[in-house]
């Protein structure tokens, strides 16, 4: 049984480590504002994956993230330094910042933005109709 545990793991890890480049599905946040002008892939942040293990508290008030994408100001050296994502991503509570590409999972040329909400939509639409 061991075995087959121990295999299982081994192709599920080789699959998401041979994956191809992520893309935002509905309810993440893509964070561009300084990715890709700085040569990395933008961020894919899974909101739903981490809504489903904390309340809002833990990251809108206790962490002090606004509501809105892009409003955060964050960047590498808040991470490292302990605020936002850093916060958790130290090693203890998540997996360490040197594995970059767990965040930076974007295709290039994503906009910063929470991917499938209503009021992107709505921006979208709006924006067609004015043409």
């Amino acid at each position: 049984m061991m075995k087959h545990t121990t295999l299982a793991m081994a192709a599920v890890l080789g699959a998401l480590m041979g994956s191809p480049q992520a893309r935002a599905e509905y309810g993440d946040v893509v964070m561009n504002n300084h990715s890709e002008q700085n040569g990395i892939n933008p961020v894919v942040f899974p909101h739903w994956f981490h809504r489903a293990r904390y309340g809002c508290k833990v990251c809108h008030s206790d962490l002090g993230m606004e509501l809105e994408a892009g409003a955060n100001g964050i960047n590498m050296m808040t991470i490292m330094d302990g605020q936002h994502c850093g916060a958790c991503h130290n090693g203890e509570i998540a997996w360490q910042l040197e594995h970059c590409d767990l965040c930076h999972s974007g295709k290039s040329g994503l906009e910063t933005q929470v991917h499938g909400s209503t009021s992107a939509q709505l921006n979208t639409t709006q924006g067609e109709e004015a043409r």
